[in-house]
């Protein structure tokens, strides 16, 4: 996969500071959303255990960033370099992950900072409720097949039966981490979106897998909904329909594809419905707020927050070789692993 380095968000807080919340000139009804965005942060979705408050000072935020892991690699082991020595050779057999990572942090560019939001440094994406955990039922029933499909970072570990056994962003389908929404959050690296703004659509862009969400614009929330497609029509990203609101755009998503859900940060079963939220805060923040809703799933419907900040740069490729390249390899490994255990020999 390919990221582009970029200016991180530290960079840009003074100018954030500066910028006053009613600055941006634009219809009440209708914020301005058109730009190049990024909501790259090191904020995760749920506040960490121990931690209380959603906001905290630079000093205590900058400490919290120095004890973060990254892809699986602990904060020590990031601070001490690569895993392997390339003058030792091989590692040895039978090591996790043959020893080593599942990414070159070369590669990573996740943001430096907590999310900044309203002029607040942030714990966790989700606001409601007030602890900062998704208030998951103890006995939930989604309606997709159920998979551990991180069990894949070890390698040797998951199903190789056939294409369909990857995961979809493995298969380069969908961007991973939920960039794409609904829900749309930063993640590794390519936290990048790109939002054209006409009378009658929103487009929204994402640079991870060049996902792209086309959510039509209506006059309320009732014509809104009448205008649903049908349900036999089970998308990627869902269905999404939109309307202004009180100086929101305001985007309602269903009937979401369960193989996505199936791999979602923010699933939702059939029955559930996504609403996002998006505002113009500043004249270089919009301040987007998703509510995930679904009794079968969640003992109440819960929201997060965040913030996409204005971006000088454009979108890069999103060059995904895992599916173009290397799942051939991977499942001809397997069969070969197969023929091993069946006649016991390499030959």
């Amino acid at each position: 996969m390919f990221n582009s380095k970029r200016t991180t968000l530290g960079a840009v807080f003074m100018g954030l500071a500066l910028a006053s919340g009613s600055g941006m000139a634009q219809d009440a009804e209708k914020p301005e959303l058109t730009g190049t965005w990024t909501n790259a942060s090191r904020t995760g979705l749920q506040r960490p255990q121990g931690v209380e408050s959603l906001t905290v000072t630079a000093e205590q935020a900058a400490a919290m960033v120095a004890s973060m892991g990254l892809a699986g690699i602990s904060a020590e082991n990031i601070e001490s370099g690569p895993a392997i020595d390339p003058e030792t050779g091989a590692p040895p057999t039978g090591s996790v992950d043959f020893g080593l990572r599942g990414y070159n942090l070369f590669w990573t560019d996740p943001g430096s900072t907590l999310a900044y939001v309203k002029g607040e440094l942030r714990t966790s994406y989700i606001i409601d409720p007030p602890n900062g955990r998704i208030p998951r039922r103890e006995q939930p029933e989604p309606d997709w097949p159920v998979r551990n499909y991180g069990a894949r970072y070890l390698t040797g570990v998951g199903e190789d039966d056939g294409p369909e056994a990857f995961p979809l962003a493995e298969r380069c389908l969908l961007g991973f981490g939920n960039t794409a929404g609904p829900g749309m959050m930063g993640t590794l690296y390519n936290s990048t979106y790109e939002f054209v703004q006409t009378d009658d659509y929103v487009m929204i862009a994402v640079e991870m897998a060049h996902d792209a969400r086309i959510i039509p614009i209506y006059d309320n929330a009732d014509e809104a909904r009448a205008n649903r497609r049908p349900d036999v029509l089970k998308q990627w990203l869902g269905d999404s329909v939109g309307w202004y609101e009180d100086g929101w755009l305001v985007v309602e998503t269903t009937n979401i594809n369960p193989k996505q859900m199936a791999e979602s940060s923010v699933p939702i079963t059939a029955q559930g419905t996504i609403v996002e939220r998006f505002s113009r805060y500043s004249d270089t923040e919009i301040v987007y707020q998703f509510t995930v809703d679904d009794p079968n799933l969640y003992l109440q419907p819960w929201t997060a927050e965040l913030s996409f900040h204005e971006m000088d740069g454009e979108m890069y490729e999103y060059a995904c070789h895992e599916g173009n390249h290397a799942m051939p390899g991977m499942l001809a490994g397997a069969r070969r692993l197969e023929l091993q255990e069946e006649f016991g020999s390499d030959d």
